[in-house]
């Protein structure tokens, strides 16, 4: 009997399952993902980036700063924390439950409620402790907590998820982090000008930084007499950013992935309430 055929047609039904599962699959998986409505604001994001903000990418791009830089929060996993959200009017009440549900100390951070009573729980602990924190109208809350060394980092308050990169092309994700990730560095920056100064003298603003400095983005002259710097970087000099330089702060600040997404929570910790305005006289 010929096994030719046969033969054939397993390979061809091989490379086809192999073509599904890799290449078409995930194309009709993430292809057709579309910006999504962000309840608590009501905006779409990822919202496209500004015109200076997109010419920015392009100079990031150029000067390899995807070699050294990620654009990636890893997280490792989640936790619950109980959280007393408002401390109510019966303080005396509310102090021994406290330290029978959390412990003796935490009885004493009842007047700086918001405050957080304990960690490491699951939900449904959480949700049990925060039920029970009733006593004088307070108020218990479980909140989710991301965890992993990026989230300590303060790199972003959550993983990075397919979602955040819509607006991207090409993706800039990166895989080495000589320096710290970008993904959420609009959040954490420390204003443009001190940006500028780092971009002109790295090892300048952080003492021991591999980064290497980015000169041939400024223009640069002696100060005239009276003739005051606007970036006190080069003591004698007038340093100016080119516009390459500007459009690339723009990018970096343009770099926010922290907004809450179902498949990427962001924690939520109670607030302070708002004190109620007080009655206007009568007249």
């Amino acid at each position: 009997m010929n096994s030719g055929p046969l033969l054939f047609l397993g390979i061809f039904a091989s490379v086809a399952c192999s073509f599904w599962a890799l290449l078409f699959a995930p194309q009709l998986q993430l292809g057709s993902q579309q910006p999504v409505v962000v309840e608590s604001t009501g905006e779409l994001y990822p919202a496209g980036r500004p015109g200076v903000a997109q010419q920015g990418a392009d100079v990031y791009r150029s000067l390899g700063c995807v070699e050294c830089h990620s654009q990636q929060v890893r997280q490792t996993g989640v936790e619950f924390e109980l959280w007393l959200a408002e401390s109510g009017t019966n303080k005396a009440e509310l102090s021994p439950v406290l330290s029978r549900l959390v412990g003796a100390e935490a009885a004493k951070l009842i007047g700086q409620a918001p405050v957080r009573l304990a960690k490491g729980l699951t939900l449904l602990e959480a949700q049990q402790r925060a039920g029970q924190l009733t006593n004088g109208g307070a108020r218990g809350q479980a909140v989710l907590a991301n965890l992993g060394p990026d989230i300590e980092r303060r790199w972003g308050k959550r993983l990075s998820v397919s979602q955040d990169f819509l607006r991207d092309y090409p993706v800039q994700l990166g895989k080495q982090r000589v320096g710290p990730d970008l993904a959420n560095y609009g959040s954490r920056s420390p204003g443009a000008a001190l940006i500028l100064s780092h971009l002109y003298s790295p090892q300048k603003m952080a003492p021991g930084s591999m980064m290497p400095p980015y000169r041939f983005l400024f223009d640069r002259r002696k100060l005239a007499e009276g003739e005051k710097a606007l970036l006190d970087i080069d003591p004698g000099y007038l340093v100016t950013p080119k516009p390459e330089a500007e459009a690339l702060v723009a990018y970096l600040t343009s770099l926010r992935a922290e907004a809450p997404l179902a498949e990427a929570p962001v924690p939520a910790p109670p607030q302070p309430s708002t004190p109620a305005a007080a009655p206007a006289p009568a007249k």
